[in-house]
């Protein structure tokens, strides 16, 4: 059936015709975790190239889900969700709760991203929690056969996280050395933190406290608590 002829009157068609597009409900879902700038929502989505994000904002806002404010001289454009977009919310978040649920971790874990894992670890670091007012954390990400790739998180009173790609050179207060299977595995909830670190899969050196508190300024996915799949024991015994 060509496109000409998909059946607009049924309205799960009418409803697939505007979140069918690839990366829309990435798009969403980015920024319903805050992101409202060009920039930060193609960090939240390093897969699209520019200008594809470009075309998709401007096709979401044409179909009413996104506005765009700011756009004048020396500004920095922003875009906002519509109250028609955030009616998605709950159902986009259920539609993910469906694939946690059921599409086995091993599967989920195979195509891993550091740079997108930070991105999203960076925004679930609960400052309060954090014992000092500002903190530095360095991360030291294995993925073999891949080269070692290395984040820092930056947490100041006041401010969002930064995340630097490059040694921003502060002195570092914890250093988070870990395979990034299990770093995504523990964050998004297919195993704990405490399992890998037990297994020596993730290594914490530094502050004290920051170690023995990790799992209070460092959230996890909110879908970690969805289910509790068997994919880390399976993991072990295959290993």
């Amino acid at each position: 059936m060509s496109d000409s002829n998909y059946p607009k009157f049924c309205p799960v068609a009418m409803a697939a015709s505007l979140l069918e597009p690839r990366w829309t409900m990435l798009i969403l879902c980015e920024m319903w975790s805050g992101s409202t700038r060009f920039n930060e929502i193609q960090r939240g989505v390093p897969g699209m190239s520019p200008g594809l994000l470009s075309k998709r904002l401007k096709q979401m806002e044409v179909n009413g889900l996104v506005t765009r404010r700011g756009a004048g001289p020396g500004a920095h454009a922003e875009y906002f969700t519509t109250p028609l977009a955030d009616e998605l919310e709950p159902l986009i978040r259920g539609l993910g709760e469906w694939a946690h649920r059921n599409i086995d971790c091993d599967v989920s874990l195979q195509n891993l991203d550091a740079r997108l894992l930070m991105w999203k670890i960076r925004g679930k670091i609960d400052r309060l929690q954090l014992p000092k007012p500002k903190c530095v954390i360095q991360f030291i990400l294995k993925d073999a056969p891949n080269e070692t790739a290395h984040y820092w998180l930056v947490a100041k009173p006041g401010e969002e996280t930064d995340i630097c790609y490059t040694d921003p050179k502060f002195d570092v207060d914890l250093y988070v050395v870990c395979e990034l299977r299990a770093l995504t595995s523990a964050w998004m909830g297919h195993s704990t933190f405490k399992e890998e670190i037990d297994c020596g899969q993730i290594a914490l050196t530094g502050h004290d406290l920051m170690e023995r508190s990790l799992t209070k300024w460092l959230m996890r996915s909110s879908f970690a608590e969805v289910q509790k799949c068997s994919g880390f024991e399976q993991r072990r015994a295959t290993n």
